[in-house]
């Protein structure tokens, strides 16, 4: 593993669909209207034939527009048709994953940014390659995390068993976004966050839990506790 990064911060899920996307745009949009250079990136896209859609949907929430690192590919190394995990997706396109690629790609990015928010595909132990999963990948490269969860059904499962996997790696975890974005129960969205801030104890993290109300009541979100951390 190497030294712990400063510059990018990986922005991860339990799951597929619980909000990363908006999660790394909304962060992007605080930093920047803090007066700090922040790029965005997704490493790989799959279920995408034209432009990566969350970096699209990236630059929207940071009220940007498609860059010329965005044209030349440096904000998202592969984009594959198929929706699927990375390495299956890249596989039926008839190409192989290059890790490195991507490595130097974010090296790129972070030598004229103060921040690269890195978004990952899917959940924290999707196969980048046959032989590369993406938190190892992430652990390699010494990146802290950010862990976005949510109070859908299965959701404490997959927090709990996420945040095993990033202790073994003895991984930095920056903070637990729970996204309440939906439709769910009162009694779970209360119970949920109190066994996940448990969890988070237990697991020896001292990182804050920060709420994301709803898409729509993102500004009242408050990202700081999580990049202060950074600078500690």
């Amino acid at each position: 593993m190497k030294e712990e990064t400063k510059d990018i911060v990986a922005i991860c899920g339990i799951d597929t669909g619980v909000g990363k996307s908006v999660v790394t745009g909304l962060m992007a949009a605080f930093l920047r209207n803090q007066g700090q250079r922040v790029i965005t990136q997704k490493p790989v896209q799959t279920g995408c034939t034209r432009r990566p859609e969350d970096i699209l949907l990236h630059r929207q929430l940071m009220g940007t527009s498609w860059n010329e690192l965005d044209e030349a590919g440096l904000t998202c190394s592969y984009s594959f048709p198929f929706a699927g995990s990375p390495h299956l997706a890249a596989a039926l396109a008839g190409q192989r994953i290059d890790p490195e690629c991507i490595s130097k790609a974010t090296r790129e990015l972070a030598s004229g940014h103060d921040l690269v928010l890195v978004e990952g595909a899917g959940g924290l132990l999707v196969p980048m390659t046959e032989e590369v999963l993406q938190l190892d990948y992430f652990a390699e490269q010494g990146y802290p995390l950010v862990l976005v969860t949510s109070p859908r059904l299965g959701s404490i499962n997959h927090t709990l068993l996420s945040l095993e996997a990033i202790r073994a790696r003895n991984m930095t975890l920056l903070g637990l976004v729970y996204n309440l974005h939906g439709d769910h129960p009162i009694e779970i969205v209360r119970d949920s966050r109190r066994i996940m801030e448990r969890g988070l104890h237990q697991h020896g993290f001292s990182c804050p839990l920060v709420l994301l109300p709803d898409y729509h009541e993102s500004r009242s979100t408050n990202w700081q506790p999580i990049f202060s951390k950074l600078s500690s």
